[in-house]
């Protein structure tokens, strides 16, 4: 499939590594503090080729960009109560900016601080909660519902707390959604696409998602995917709850999709052989769990913000999972603007220069493609009882699903090359890009929890001697035996951790590794002063698709 990727990176970066060779003044190296903090990202046109629609697939995209347009509107009600009342206020076109690639006013790649004057820390209950809401009013109101995904909390005209499920408390906006969907589902040319289509419209509105999740599953041949919904908690940083509307419109591609099929196939195989006992890995993943690549046109809500996806497990409900099992979806043209863009810059700062020439392409696609292949295998349930492993770890069960997302990806890509699976490279390749990925991942910080995470894996394999670091250049060079070894030990201590529901343990491995030392401080703070964008902002529209 011929593929039309154009990505206009932010200016400042090439001019100023011009600006020192020439030793010629420029004034479009970042200055004021706003300056640097838009530096941060890099501007990626989303395309893709859309001559392979047919008509009526070229009809449905327009619906489906206005459907995708009103999830913002949802997103921006659910994280920033005083949208309005703070935009009005700022007066700055580099704040405003800053403002709208953030949903609000803290820096999503900063440690969520306000960078707006006069706004204060953000309230870790988004608009989930009522802000003067305390942890025992909380435990002690007796509605089971409070649990529930998709329910706002808010007060009763006595002062008390009563819920408000999603679809009551944003049915205009729903409507008007399930309304365009049910317009596109009636031109599809392909029937489960029609199906789903029609289904997730209503799941909407009743947030009742499991037939619509079961029916994206079946979904095999479509060539345009919507995924839409109230899908992640990471908005919600005082329970890890509530979840928030995100959407993405995507085209397949099918060659790319179709040369991945062997490796769905081996699913089981891997669930089978991780690397810990046998009472740990005994739930199998669903039958028509598959690994899809596709190119993202538009993108909105929740998965808008800060750092962009590269790839994605879904659905994530567990039962769902269990019973028919998941997607990996990989995006290919993000994926790519991310190597070139952020990826390869950082190895040549950072990666020793015996091993630079392992940092590929390639590499990260097949690294991150298996980071989401370990989001779909472990345990999904504790195996002592205490019910499944997100409801055991707690609010430690984000940390520690990244973590074993991300060692168990080193893990298969090792365990399929020993079995002649993974072919034509060097195994080499995966780890030097793996170890050059940390650094790109990191400079997340600790705000969220892939960073937690990426600092967990950094000195976990630091400790265990992995990687050493040459003062004199401040390049890294990896042992690759040493690597392997502390990847499969970290891997066994993760699933052996979930699967115990051991919070405790997780609480202990989050406290002792999970912040940034300052030897690293010292390297993140190399990387941004060589302008290295630290992820990516979409220029993407209805009017970019060319249609």
């Amino acid at each position: 499939m011929k593929k039309v990727i154009i990505i206009s990176t932010i200016l400042f970066s090439f001019l100023f590594i011009q600006c020192t060779k020439t030793n010629k003044k420029d004034d479009s190296i970042p200055k004021s503090k706003m300056e640097k903090l838009l530096a941060n990202y890099a501007d990626v046109k989303l395309e893709s080729d859309l001559t392979i629609l047919s008509e009526n697939q070229k009809k449905m995209l327009p619906l489906l960009f206005e459907a995708a347009q009103l999830v913002d509107e949802l997103y921006w009600v659910q994280t920033c109560l005083k949208q309005n009342e703070i935009r009005e206020s700022i007066k700055d076109e580099d704040v405003l900016k800053y403002f709208s690639i953030n949903y609000g006013p803290w820096d999503r790649l900063g440690g969520m601080e306000s960078f707006v004057e006069g706004v204060g820390k953000r309230y870790d209950g988004a608009n989930f909660y009522p802000i003067d809401m305390s942890y025992q009013e909380f435990d002690e109101f007796s509605d089971l519902d409070k649990y529930s995904l998709y329910t706002l909390i808010r007060r009763n005209e006595l002062g008390g707390l009563l819920t408000i499920s999603y679809h009551e408390a944003y049915h205009d906006i729903l409507v008007k959604i399930a309304k365009l969907m049910n317009e596109a589902a009636a031109l599809s040319d392909d029937k489960g696409l029609k199906k789903y289509l029609e289904l997730r419209a209503n799941a909407l509105l009743t947030d009742k998602y499991y037939m619509s999740n079961i029916a994206w599953m079946e979904m095999k041949d479509n060539l345009i995917d919507f995924i839409v919904g109230p899908i992640e908690d990471a908005e919600d940083r005082l329970y890890y709850t509530k979840t928030s509307y995100q959407s993405m419109i995507l085209i397949k591609d099918k060659q790319s999709s179709k040369d991945l099929e062997k490796y769905s196939l081996l699913l089981d195989y891997l669930q089978k052989n991780l690397p810990v006992e046998e009472k740990y890995k005994a739930e199998m993943p669903g039958e028509l769990s598959d690994i899809m690549v596709y190119d993202v046109i538009y993108c909105s809500g929740y998965w808008n913000t800060g750092g962009k996806k590269i790839a994605i497990t879904l659905p994530i409900d567990g039962l769902v999972q269990l019973k028919v099992g998941s997607r990996k979806l990989q995006f290919k043209n993000v994926l790519e603007a991310k190597f070139n863009k952020i990826l390869k810059p950082i190895s040549e700062l950072l990666i020793d220069e015996d091993q630079i020439n392992h940092v590929k392409s390639k590499a990260f696609f097949e690294n991150t493609m298996f980071y989401e292949v370990g989001s779909a295998l472990g345990c999904k349930k504790t195996i002592n009882n205490k019910g499944t492993v997100r409801d055991a770890l707690k609010e430690n069960y984000n940390i520690i699903e990244e973590c074993k997302n991300d060692i168990l990806s080193l893990y298969f890509v090792t365990k399929l090359y020993d079995m002649g699976e993974m072919n034509g490279d060097d195994l080499m390749d995966n780890y030097v890009t793996y170890m050059a990925d940390v650094f790109r991942s990191v400079r997340f910080g600790i705000s969220n929890d892939q960073g937690v995470a990426n600092m967990i894996r950094f000195y976990y394999f630091e400790e265990a001697g992995a990687f050493s670091r040459n003062k004199k250049t401040g390049k890294y060079k990896i042992d690759f035996e040493k690597m392997k070894e502390a990847m499969l030990n970290l891997s066994e201590e993760i699933l052996v951790i979930q699967g115990d529901g051991n919070y405790e343990a997780a609480k202990n491995l989050i406290n002792e590794k999970g912040f940034i030392r300052d030897e690293l401080l010292d390297d993140l703070y190399r990387i941004q002063k060589e302008r290295i964008p630290k992820d990516v902002v979409f220029i993407q529209g209805l009017e970019e698709t060319g249609l």
